[in-house]
C-alpha cells in the first residue's frame, strides 16, 4: 500500500478493517505500528459490527484495540441487517460510554431509515466522532432522494462527519455525475471540514472535477478533516 500511496501523491491513509479478515485486526495493528505517521486504523469486534451488541465484553474489547493494537475506533455495520435496531439499544451504552471516554471514533455503514439511530446516540454520547460511510446508501433513485435529508439533519451533532463515496449510491458510471447536486448539498450543510474524502480511486474525480470545491475546501477534505479526525501518530 505504501508504493501505490507513493504513486498516487497520497501521505496518509485511514485503514478500514474488512470483515474478510473478521475480528483478526492484527494486519492493520502490525500497519499502525510500523507507520504511525501514515496510517490509522479502525476495526472490528465481531463480523460486521456488533452481533453480540450486549455482550459485557464489548468495552473492554474496544479498549484493548485502542490502547494495545493503537487502532482509534470501530466500524459499526447495521446495514447487513436492516431491521437492526442494536445501535441506539441501551445494552450498547457501555459500549459508547466507554468510547467517549477514549475519544473513539466510530465509522458507521448503515441503512437510511438507521439513521435516527445515529441521531440518538450522537447525542447522547458527543465525545464519540461518528462519520457516516457511503452516504448511508441513500436511494437516489426515489422522488424523495431517499435518506438525503436525514443525513443533512445529523449537522446539528458537531461530532458527525460525512465521507465523500459517490460510487456506491450512484446509478452511473465515474465520474458519478448523478452524485454531484447530493455531495453539493452536504457541502453546503456539512461544510468541507466536516467531510472526508472516501477512496475507491475517486480521488481524481475531487481534485479536478467537482466544480464547487475550492483549493482550500480540497486540503480540508482530502485530508485535515480526517486529520482530525483519526488522529495519526507520529514516526
Amino acid at each position: 500500500m505504501l508504493a501505490e500511496m507513493q504513486v498516487h501523491g497520497i501521505a496518509r491513509t485511514v485503514i478500514s478493517h474488512v470483515c474478510y479478515y473478521g475480528t483478526d485486526n492484527s494486519y492493520s495493528s502490525h500497519c499502525v505500528k510500523s507507520h504511525p505517521d501514515r496510517f490509522a486504523a479502525i476495526g472490528l469486534l465481531v463480523g460486521h459490527g456488533l452481533h453480540r451488541p450486549g455482550d459485557p465484553e464489548n468495552p473492554g474489547r474496544l479498549e484493548r484495540l485502542m490502547k494495545r493494537d493503537h487502532l482509534v475506533g470501530l466500524r459499526l455495520s447495521p446495514i447487513y441487517d436492516r431491521n437492526t435496531v442494536w445501535m441506539n439499544d441501551p445494552v450498547c451504552y457501555p459500549l459508547w460510554r466507554r468510547a467517549q471516554e477514549l475519544g473513539a471514533v466510530f465509522n458507521i455503514f448503515l441503512a437510511p431509515h438507521q439513521l435516527p439511530q445515529v441521531a440518538d446516540m450522537a447525542h447522547r454520547f458527543p465525545g464519540v466522532k461518528l462519520v457516516i460511510d457511503h452516504f448511508a446508501m441513500i436511494d437516489i433513485t426515489r422522488p424523495d432522494s431517499e435518506g438525503i435529508d436525514q443525513i443533512l439533519a445529523l449537522k446539528k451533532f458537531p461530532n458527525v462527519y460525512v465521507r465523500t463515496s459517490l460510487h456506491n449510491p450512484s446509478q452511473q458510471k465515474p465520474p458519478f455525475r448523478d452524485m454531484w447536486p447530493y455531495l453539493r448539498k452536504v457541502y453546503d450543510t456539512f461544510g468541507p471540514r466536516r467531510m472526508i474524502y472516501a477512496n475507491f480511486y475517486e480521488l481524481l474525480i475531487m481534485k479536478d472535477l467537482i466544480p464547487f470545491f475550492t483549493a482550500g475546501d480540497k486540503k480540508w477534505i482530502l485530508g485535515k478533516t480526517a486529520r482530525s479526525v483519526y488522529r495519526f501518530g507520529k514516526k
